[in-house]
């Protein structure tokens, strides 16, 4: 299987002689890889019915002909405002096939008319693109696939880098020889600009975080399904209401709560989370100190130890250390979607 290993520079959080306490797998592909690129594109709006939602991702999937994603997936999210956020993800391992379909797509080219700065709905696309380096991923089972792990030649496999705080950053290569460190101390309070008939691009910091954490309970008995509904989800909401809600003390650019769709639209037992932070640091301090997260922590390791490998409820995620100039493209949104609280930060133009 293919990884990268560099001589490490800077000591890893690893405690010495640490065993993890709960089996973890991670993924390895079966060919090189150089870059991959995530990309989200979403529809948004206040009155988002499923004609629309659905003729937006027609739209985006019929595009996928030419060099298209090796993967995509549709979600639907609550976005600011009141509005609805119609989702869809897309993975690549090929950053040049990307970089034609870019140029290419049908898709873009509609998006990119000024035609869509009149119409009633929003639209944007948050583009992530890193080496393989830069990037790590976890998963509580290895048997149920979502996001990265449905590219080709993805296998998830054992790992034993984790259980412990300070593993995500163990398990991206990168980090063996760079700090991932912020140019930025810490955020500025937000400042929604005008956006409503604007285009603004705004570029994410170097070394910027991008998480997708997410949960699959589609297969769970009754009983770990109350366990999930009743205590773990709860646990997690007021996790996410905390990161939205002290976006400067916690680094937290961006977050959007997304669920999974079946092809008619209907919502399947699947949900994500999906990020931007400042900085590694910022991720991992809330994730060791804040009360919320550790009683997200403190249940799951409960329920690992109670049900072992009947455990049904998989959760899992996928981190990207950003290189700096990525961007977010926004059409006609509301003012706090994504990135554009924050577009003064870094080349923040419209």
């Amino acid at each position: 299987m293919f990884h990268i290993e560099y001589p490490r520079a800077i000591p890893a959080r690893r405690p010495e002689e640490h065993q993890p306490a709960a089996p973890r797998f991670s993924l390895r592909w079966r060919k090189p890889l150089g870059m991959m690129v995530t990309e989200y594109f979403a529809l948004q709006g206040e009155d988002l019915d499923w004609t629309a939602q659905k003729a937006f991702f027609d739209r985006v999937i019929a595009a996928q002909q030419a060099d298209g994603a090796d993967h995509w997936e549709i979600m639907r999210a609550d976005g600011p405002g009141g509005t609805v956020e119609a989702i869809i993800v897309c993975y690549w391992l090929d950053a040049t096939r990307h970089a034609r379909w870019t140029r290419n797509s049908a898709f873009l080219h509609w998006l990119n008319d000024p035609a869509r700065l009149s119409e009633p709905h929003g639209l944007w696309r948050e583009c992530s693109k890193v080496p393989y380096d830069r990037h790590e991923t976890i998963y509580s089972a290895p048997g149920y696939r979502i996001g990265l792990s449905r590219t080709s030649d993805a296998e998830i496999v054992p790992i034993t880098m984790n259980g412990y705080f300070g593993a995500a950053r163990d398990r991206m290569p990168i980090s063996a020889i760079d700090a991932l460190e912020s140019p930025f101390d810490e955020l500025p309070e937000p400042a929604a600009p005008p956006s409503r008939g604007a285009r603004i691009t705004v570029c994410a910091p170097h070394n910027a975080i991008v998480i997708r954490s997410g949960q699959f309970w589609e297969e769970a008995g009754a009983e770990q399904d109350a366990d999930y509904q009743d205590n773990l989800r709860p646990k997690l909401m007021r996790g996410m209401d905390y990161l939205s809600g002290h976006k400067t003390q916690s680094g937290t650019l961006s977050l959007r709560n997304m669920t999974n769709l079946n092809p008619d639209g209907s919502l399947r037992r699947e949900t994500s989370t999906y990020g931007h932070f400042l900085s590694l640091r910022h991720l991992e301090d809330w994730a060791k100190t804040h009360e919320t997260h550790l009683d997200i922590y403190r249940h799951a390791i409960a329920m690992n130890r109670l049900y072992k490998e009947r455990r049904e409820v998989v959760t899992w995620h996928e981190v990207f250390a950003l290189i700096g100039g990525q961007h977010g493209t926004y059409v006609n949104c509301h003012p706090e979607t994504g990135l554009l609280p924050f577009a003064s930060l870094v080349n923040g133009r419209a």
